[in-house]
């Protein structure tokens, strides 16, 4: 039998997750395969939550593990409703970093209310990203913006390294799974490839019109649209722009 989209996306964040891990800089404490202390006494009904031992938190189970992720999760979140390969992108980052957090991050690339509630508003708004730039646009965006909180955190020098490694595979299978990449189109790839070299460019290419205009009248080809410009002024402006050009560059090079 075919796993569903849930099954496959926690397969997916459980390979980053691990097991039962106690590290002294995380702020989430003892830790299962991504349930934390606090988050497993919560789930069952345990106040207050320093009340439920570690041992239980050790001791904890796959299938309650995955009851906890659908519920407080992928339910959450409303990762069921998204595109394939979306899902896995908020899911993972819910997971993470918290379902609210998660939501608004998406919502606020969207360009909708960030309310933390996805709602028809919010699903209307993913199709519509998805059909001008592309779903694999969205899910780099996503990630893009996942990292950029996590850069922020005073733990990133600790777990940074895994954080990112982690974003990272999940941005891969994402992309794959949605059957697209990290460019919304071919097309528009190449086209602003070559507008980029063009506005590099634009003034070395001023500077050559104006140096074969000057050599231009010096061989005594007559441009009329040159009139009152000498051969000579033409051929020190253009020698000027070109030198200007790449002090400008070596400036900026420097700062």
């Amino acid at each position: 039998m075919a796993k569903t989209r849930f099954e496959l996306c926690l397969d997916a964040v459980l390979r980053h997750e691990g097991g039962y891990v106690d590290h002294p800089s995380d702020p989430g404490g003892a830790t299962n395969m991504g349930i934390t202390h606090k988050t497993l006494a919560r789930w069952r009904n345990v106040s207050p939550w320093w009340k439920l031992s570690k041992d239980a938190v050790r001791a904890l189970q796959r299938a309650e593990a995955a009851r906890i992720y659908r519920a407080s999760y992928w339910e959450r979140s409303k990762a069921g409703q998204m595109p394939a390969g979306l899902d896995l992108a908020l899911f993972d980052f819910a997971v993470n970093s918290g379902p609210d957090r998660a939501i608004r991050a998406l919502q606020a690339e969207l360009g909708v209310v960030a309310d933390g509630q996805v709602g028809p508003l919010t699903l209307d708004a993913i199709k519509t990203y998805a059909g001008r730039k592309g779903l694999g646009a969205l899910i780099v965006a996503l990630c893009d913006r996942r990292m950029s909180f996590l850069k922020r955190l005073s733990t990133f020098t600790t777990f940074g390294k895994g954080w990112t490694s982690r974003v990272s595979a999940i941005r891969r299978v994402a992309l794959s799974v949605a059957g697209t990449t990290a460019s919304p189109s071919t097309s528009f790839t190449t086209r602003s490839m070559i507008m980029a070299l063009l506005s590099g460019y634009k003034t070395y290419i001023v500077a050559a019109l104006m140096l074969l205009a000057g050599v231009a009248q010096l061989l005594g080809i007559d441009l009329p649209a040159l009139d009152g410009s000498s051969a000579g002024h033409l051929i020190m402006e253009a020698l000027a722009v070109l030198f200007l050009r790449k002090g400008l560059k070596g400036d900026i090079g420097r700062a």
